[in-house]
């Protein structure tokens, strides 16, 4: 039987051999299963344990509309250890391993990604590489083989794999699958067969397996958004995180799965984030990763070297790419273990916590009246019970000494204003009763999916998703200064010219609610200052999501012609409201009415485009504009490609016309209107194209290479659709 589980992912069975697939894993797969009852709890020779998959179907390419398709991590761990698959006399260990079955390229990355994220980096060499000495290496090394039962252990010996490439492939007792055409499949058993798609439409998202809402957050001098509490088995709450507020500047504590999702329910948008502190690289703090990607500008990246070493390892194995690729999607800031940094004013410490994965808590703190004010985000820590068991006076055995437990317990138990603490239990989490005698002025007690215990809750309180505590409240409007701040980066204007235009009213929309609609004549222009908004251009045939400091119906407030677009807030959102004629006495003023008119239209085409669309900002899509050529191409024309040298190279964009590119390989794509040809890059590891043919008339919008991968969303989007066409041509 064939399930349709959520978007892009199914569950197949068949009964007589036992088999349970699980086609698709894209992240939080394990609590979509459990909600709809496909894995459940049973109890069997009084062991208590679920049921679940013993085989996953991995999705030929790693990305789909910039969303990680395969992260096996946690249904590879939920079959492994909590069916108990290799749990030795265990009623739910058959004698047989969990299985990945896809192509040879995706089988191999799921297998090297599950291994860093059972493990980190795995070696003295690959810690002192990362900036540890001798000592300080082989003394993680000995913490990393205690948690690992003394042995690092390869994927290969604890799952099983079956490549899918030509032709009917045997998965096992007479069940067979071919692939029908990318990212299709068929599954046979006898003169039975289902078929697979694994394909997302254009637009179509992953879905969360909970609900959210909708939350007004103001920003504030010095705040902690809860938005994440549990931990990466509770089907109703977001995994552990928090959202960092600090003088109107927004800050991420990890980013596990479903973040857009996350950041939409409490109105931010991906434009507003300023930086990331990166605890671990675990999927329920990790995977959300590539949504911090799709923006365009780099995002900060704040982690120690070895957090940040054990990420990219993991990343890279993900996507297929080599280790030096992260510095193009964030601006890494490293931080140094139990050294306090300050960013701006606010203090950072990380603190290095024993874990499987190289880990560190974070605590933040600015000066204030009567002196700091503090918050401790400490996640993935470990029980002083499980500590205890560690303690080991033989250097040569895996363990830790006592004095090492003791300086964690000192460190774990810090005075703070504000502490959330894991308290998820077993062998690799904290447990709310080292923190009975906690002086900290409030404990927040997270990453678990269990009620908290009447026990707990006298120990530490519960915080709701949406809710804030504030540490220091905002005496300032931080709304009108980001409008300031984004006039003056798109204007190359005095102060004094933009004052009559800031000095317009800030309102607020409601989720869901039209702004502008197509066709009105609307009197006011909108400059976007927090949330999403929601481009939706002419019959609906496609949307562009929007971010803070794009400026709406601009041209509709300056030509007095009617709205040609639909602008929709999807979180709450704020917006300074510009009267038309101040806007139009601004622009004639400063001689700026022919720029952006000029501007104008190749910002439209950009704005439809796919590439060019979706978190790219009004100042951004302006340089990118002002950097097109037009070009026009004769029938049978032809384009070279791949041989540009990378400062040289130019992207091009189909404004009108029928093309056909052709691969050194043999294989060839047919583009049309609204597609992009030109991406292949030496740089990618991307060269197999060798030219585009006219097949009609064709007119062509080139920009500069450099200056479009330079912008992180357009280069995540140009390494997904490469892949996804050389697989197509082939």
């Amino acid at each position: 039987k064939k399930i349709d589980v959520t978007n892009g992912v199914f569950w197949v069975e068949i009964p007589d051999v036992s088999l349970k697939i699980l086609c698709g894993s894209p992240p939080d797969t394990v609590k979509h299963l459990t909600k709809i009852g496909l894995i459940q709890f049973v109890e069997q020779d009084g062991v208590k344990f679920e049921t679940g998959p013993n085989a996953i179907l991995l999705s030929d390419i790693a990305l789909q509309n910039s969303a990680f398709c395969n992260m096996a991590e946690f249904p590879a761990l939920q079959m492994l250890y909590k069916q108990g698959m290799i749990i030795p006399n265990h009623p739910g260990n058959k004698g047989t391993k969990p299985l990945i079955i896809g192509s040879e390229e995706q089988v191999s990355a799921q297998m090297e990604y599950i291994f860093r994220g059972n493990y980190g980096l795995v070696s003295v060499e690959e810690l002192m590489a990362s900036g540890l000495s001798e000592e300080e290496a082989n003394e993680q090394m000995r913490i990393k083989l205690k948690f690992a039962f003394g042995k690092i252990k390869s994927t290969n010996e604890l799952l099983d794999s079956v490549v899918v490439e030509d032709g009917k492939v045997l998965i096992r007792d007479d069940v067979y699958i071919e692939r029908l055409k990318h990212n299709v499949f068929e599954i046979t058993y006898h003169d039975e067969s289902v078929k697979i798609d694994l394909n997302l439409k254009d637009n179509q998202k992953y879905t969360p397996p909970y609900a959210l809402g909708y939350y007004r957050i103001k920003r504030e001098y010095f705040a902690v958004v809860h938005s994440g509490q549990g931990d990466g088995w509770d089907i109703n709450r977001p995994s552990m995180s928090s959202v960092l507020m600090f003088q109107g500047k927004i800050y991420l504590i990890d980013a596990g799965p479903n973040i857009e999702y996350i950041l939409e329910a409490i109105g931010i948008g991906i434009g507003e984030i300023d930086g990331v502190f990166q605890t671990h690289a675990h999927d329920d703090h990790f995977a959300g990763i590539t949504t911090l990607m799709r923006a365009d500008k780099k995002i900060k990246y704040f982690a120690t070297p070895q957090v940040r070493a054990s990420v990219i390892k993991k990343l890279s194995a993900l996507l297929g790419a080599s280790g030096d690729f992260f510095n193009n999607f964030f601006d890494v800031v490293d931080l140094k273990a139990w050294e306090y940094t300050e960013l701006e004013g606010l203090e950072v410490m990380p603190m290095v916590s024993p874990h499987p994965v190289e880990t560190t808590v974070f605590i933040f703190r600015t000066i204030w009246e009567g002196g700091y004010k503090s918050y401790g985000h400490f996640a993935d820590i470990a029980s002083f019970r499980v500590l205890e068991s560690m303690i080991t006076e033989d250097i040569t055995k895996p363990g830790v000494s006592q004095e090492f437990v003791e300086t964690m317990k000192k460190n774990y138990r810090i005075t703070l204003d504000l502490k959330k603490i894991d308290i998820g239990g077993g062998m690799i989490h904290g447990d709310a009763i080292d923190f009975k005698n906690d002086l900290s002025k409030r404990l927040i007690l997270a990453h678990t999916s269990m009620e908290l215990t009447p026990a707990q809750k006298e120990i530490g309180s519960g915080a709701a998703f949406g809710t804030a505590d504030v540490l220091i409240t905002s005496q300032q409007n931080y709304e009108w200064k980001n409008a300031h701040d984004f006039l003056m980066s798109y204007f190359d204007v005095p102060h004094y010219e933009l004052r009559p235009i800031l000095n317009g009213e800030i309102v607020g929309f409601n989720p869901e609610t039209i702004i502008i609609k197509e066709g009105e004549m609307k009197n006011f222009i909108y400059l976007i200052l927090t949330g999403n908004v929601e481009m939706i251009h002419p019959r609906g045939l496609s949307t562009v999501l929007l971010s803070a400091g794009e400026i709406i119906g601009e041209v509709s407030g300056l030509t007095g012609l009617p709205c040609n677009k639909t602008y929709r807030a999807t979180s709450f959102v704020q917006a300074l409201k510009i009267a038309p004629d101040l806007y139009n006495d601004f622009v004639q003023r400063n001689n700026l009415y022919d720029r952006i008119e000029n501007l104008a239209d190749s910002r439209s085409y950009l704005e439809r485009s796919w590439l060019f669309g979706d978190e790219i900002s009004y100042p951004v899509q302006n340089k990118l504009a002002d950097a097109i050529e037009k070009k026009r191409f004769d029938i049978g024309d032809k384009i070279e490609l791949g041989n540009d040298r990378i400062e040289d190279k130019r992207l091009y964009i189909i404004q009108k016309g029928y093309i056909e590119v052709v691969y050194k390989s043999g294989g060839s794509l047919i583009l049309r209107d609204g597609d992009f040809f030109g991406e292949e890059s030496s740089e990618f590891g991307m060269t197999d194209a060798k030219e585009a043919v006219c097949h009609t008339q064709v007119i062509l919008l080139t920009l500069p290479y450099q200056m479009a991968i330079n912008i992180p969303i357009v280069r995540l989007k140009i390494i997904e659709i490469y892949k996804k066409r050389l697989l197509s041509a082939s």
